[in-house]
């Protein structure tokens, strides 16, 4: 465990097997160093620590410790290395080991003093410190250290009277100078993460919850809490991450292993429904994301990730009503989200109703206003719109916009034979007829033509001569670049299927 606090493992610190050293060192263990060996040994600590060379220096201090256990020194040395790698924990059985072996030893006093404080330990803290001032009254140090560990003492009291009482507020400011003080001390952390999880700040609970992990030996109540604050913030990777953590130190662990299940089914859902949407299998993915929905009821992330994916997915495979229906109840579910105003755009672009797309656009831009394909989208809607309000081919001849060729064909041979200008007696129904003749015939020239069709799509009307070089006198829209119906009143026009 000492390794989870610090990734340098002990094996870094043993010396070659062909080292000749090596055989020393094992002679020395066996029977005790002499002198100059261990003077050697200390002598090459100290260079090493200097050097900052941490886990060679430490090897040399196993030695000089293991060549002389008796040697107070060495013990405190050691411990030097232990604090300089930032592993506090093993540095204070060799500071008690020094202490013992020369009670005066008021360094190692101290140093103990000072880890027992960062620990949260007040009392044990104090009685160092106190020793120390016993044997040396003016040590300036010692008496500012024992200030500190009476003052912690009192706001470890008010701190946890305040969260007694209710005033996590007030918990959390006075736990601020706690951490502070005593920064190693995982209880006084555990304790502020739990007044943020009661005022709904998950993210600093987790803040404060992370070093906890490796404050303490087995931490699998951290892990666990962990677990579960990313799995509620929709971060299913990382909730999985720290069970896993939690199952390493015991797996067996009933509320672990129980917990790692659903987050392993859950994740797995949702990694497979976004691999079906990048492969463009859109009808897989929304039979995937209702499944979402069943594994995790209760938290409300998931279903408005899936509900906006749903809705996603229905304006790819064109189903507009559908996708207009679930891509407001995930606007409902999350006014501010900017993938799903935009998808329910595209689907009132499907349905041809374009002023409800610019609508949405506008909305989402306001949210994502650096978002390129939400500005594209805003500027064919608008183009659209203003099409719409000249001639929308698609209503001309009532199909829609996802209709395919011989659907448009067939939309226009009905159309055709019911406003041919023949079938009209009277002048006036007669030039009504001729109208509307030429916009299905424009109609159908621009929907059969792909090239036309996607330059309307994108919200260019092909046929205005505004968008044609050159463009002039002709009548507007009339495909075949003339008007067969100028020829007088004796032309009866006959129209091929094609």
């Amino acid at each position: 465990h000492e390794n989870r606090e610090n990734p340098t493992s002990r094996s870094q610190f043993i010396i070659p097997q062909s080292s000749p050293e090596v055989h020393m060192i094992c002679v020395t263990g066996v029977l005790g160093a002499t002198h100059g060996e261990i003077e050697h040994h200390l002598e090459m600590g100290r260079k090493l620590l200097a050097a900052g060379q941490l886990a060679e220096a430490l090897s040399h201090y196993h030695s000089a410790v293991e060549g002389d256990s008796k040697n107070y020194l060495t013990y405190y040395k050691r411990a030097a290395v232990f604090l300089a790698m930032g592993k506090s924990k093993s540095a204070l059985p060799d500071l008690t080991r020094a202490i013992q072996l020369k009670p005066d030893f008021l360094a190692a006093r101290l140093q103990r003093g000072n880890i027992l404080l960062k620990q949260g330990n007040t009392q044990e803290a104090r009685e160092d410190f106190e020793a120390v001032l016993q044997r040396s009254p003016d040590h300036e140090e010692a008496h500012d250290q024992l200030t500190k560990a009476n003052e912690l003492e009192e706001l470890q009291e008010d701190a946890h009277a305040a969260y007694h009482q209710g005033d996590y507020s007030t918990t959390i400011t006075v736990l601020e100078r706690v951490i502070e003080i005593s920064p190693w001390d995982p209880e006084s952390r555990e304790l502020r993460a739990e007044c943020y999880i009661r005022m709904g700040d998950p993210q600093k609970a987790i803040q404060d919850l992370t070093p906890t992990t490796r404050l303490r030996n087995d931490n699998r109540a951290a892990f666990l809490k962990l677990s579960m604050l990313h799995y509620s913030l929709g971060e299913h990777h990382e909730s999985l991450n720290h069970i896993r953590e939690c199952l390493k130190l015991d797996q067996d662990d009933k509320e672990c292993f129980s917990h790692y299940k659903q987050v392993k089914k859950l994740s797995k859902q949702l990694d497979s429904a976004e691999e079906l949407i990048q492969e463009e299998r859109y009808q897989n993915a929304i039979e995937k994301y209702e499944s979402v929905m069943k594994t995790e009821p209760n938290v409300q992330y998931y279903t408005n990730l899936a509900k906006e994916r749903i809705c996603f997915c229905l304006v790819k495979v064109k189903l507009a009503n559908e996708a207009i229906d679930v891509c407001s109840e995930a606007h409902q579910r999350d006014p501010r989200n900017a993938n799903v105003l935009r998808d329910r755009a595209e689907a009132y672009i499907l349905n041809q109703d374009y002023e409800k797309a610019v609508e949405d656009y506008q909305e989402a831009r306001e949210f994502d206003g650096d978002n390129n394909e939400i500005r594209e989208g805003l500027e064919r809607a608008q183009k659209l719109l203003k099409i719409s309000r000249k001639r929308d081919y698609y209503k001309i001849l009532g199909v829609s916009r996802n209709a395919n060729k011989q659907e448009i064909i067939k939309a226009y041979r009905k159309l055709a034979q019911q406003w041919h200008p023949d079938n009209f007696q009277s002048e006036s129904e007669k030039k009504e007829a001729e109208k509307r003749f030429i916009d299905i015939a424009s109609a159908k020239e621009v929907l059969t033509d792909p090239e036309m069709r996607q330059k309307f799509d994108a919200g260019e009307d092909p046929l205005d001569p505004e968008n044609q070089q050159g463009g002039g006198g002709g009548q507007q829209g009339w495909p075949f670049h003339f008007n067969p119906f100028e020829s007088g009143g004796s032309f009866h026009f006959k129209f091929q299927y094609n």
